[in-house]
């Protein structure tokens, strides 16, 4: 910007410069005050051109600035609620999984609780099976010796062998394979009260039925015994994959709690950040705008 001091003095070397006739010792001086005032008002020309250009690169600033915050402040308030979805989000899924191991323990436990069991429970049926076998082999080796010593006839030595009292005491517990007149028959033949014609065949055919209905009951017992086994395998077995599914889903789970957890961390984290920067990206942006708009009012002043 001219001053009028500065025209003025423009003005004066105009006329001056008019009188030719004058000596050029007497221009001199004056020429030099021409030359003096041209250098300041191309000075003065280049300052002001600097000051526009420093406006300028401020008024670029501003325009630039409030876009880039602008931009942030939109994305981090989309952010926001975007990341604390996601944090309630996977807090649920958190709790679900929670819920879904301590099942998944307690389903295990009580797969290896029943597996006790049905160990317990097979190794008690099969002591029973055990001592029935061993009883009705007993009675049935009994019952074979017996047999082939009466149809020998061999009867007075037989009654004093080991196996007649195996008989005896078969005959006087065993309510099931006799009826009580075979009974009352044997054990008068067993105690030697009464005779025994051999030919007629009485005793050797109750002791016959008494060996048909104890071998047919040690195979029923043994094909239930044998059912019994087959069922408790087929437990174990399914059991044992039962715990097997549940101990991997187990894993499975705690090692998803581990990961969600350390996931809700780092985005509570995040949100924390972006919660901070966007307070900060938007306080930044009111001085932004204050500031420009002083400067601009400033710029707009001195320009007039």
């Amino acid at each position: 910007m001219v001053s009028a001091r500065v025209l003025l003095l423009l003005a004066a070397s105009c006329c001056l410069g008019s009188d030719a006739a004058a000596s050029e010792a007497a221009l001199n001086p004056i020429r030099k005050v021409v030359n003096l005032l041209q250098s300041m008002q191309k000075k003065v020309e280049a300052e002001g051109e600097k000051e526009k250009e420093l406006y300028e690169k401020f008024l670029c600033y501003c325009k630039t600035g409030n876009g880039d915050l602008s931009a942030s402040i939109s994305a981090a308030t989309d952010k926001v609620p975007q990341v604390s979805s996601n944090i309630e989000a996977s807090e649920g899924k958190l709790a679900q999984t929670k819920e879904d191991l301590k099942a998944a323990q307690e389903d295990r436990t009580s797969a290896k609780n029943a597996m006790k069991e049905a160990i317990a429970l097979r190794e008690k049926e099969a002591a029973a099976f055990a001592a029935e076998k061993a009883e009705a082999d007993t009675n049935i080796a009994a019952l074979d010796k017996a047999i082939s010593a009466l149809e020998k006839g061999m009867t007075g030595g037989f009654l004093q062998t080991s196996t007649a009292q195996v008989l005896r005491k078969l005959a006087t517990n065993d309510q099931d394979s006799l009826i009580d007149a075979d009974r009352q028959m044997l054990l008068s033949f067993l105690s030697g009260e009464t005779d025994y014609a051999p030919q007629s065949g009485q005793i050797v055919g109750i002791l016959k039925e008494m060996h048909e209905t104890m071998a047919k009951g040690l195979a029923d017992a043994t094909a239930v015994e044998e059912a019994s086994i087959k069922s408790h395998e087929e437990l174990m077995s399914a059991k044992s994959k039962e715990v097997a599914a549940l101990s991997a889903s187990i894993e499975s789970k705690q090692t998803s709690i581990g990961e969600l957890g350390v996931e809700i961390v780092q985005m509570k984290e995040d949100l924390d950040d972006t919660q901070a920067a966007l307070l900060a990206d938007q306080k930044y942006l009111a001085e932004l705008e204050k500031g420009c708009a002083t400067k601009t009012a400033e710029w707009e002043e001195r320009s007039k």
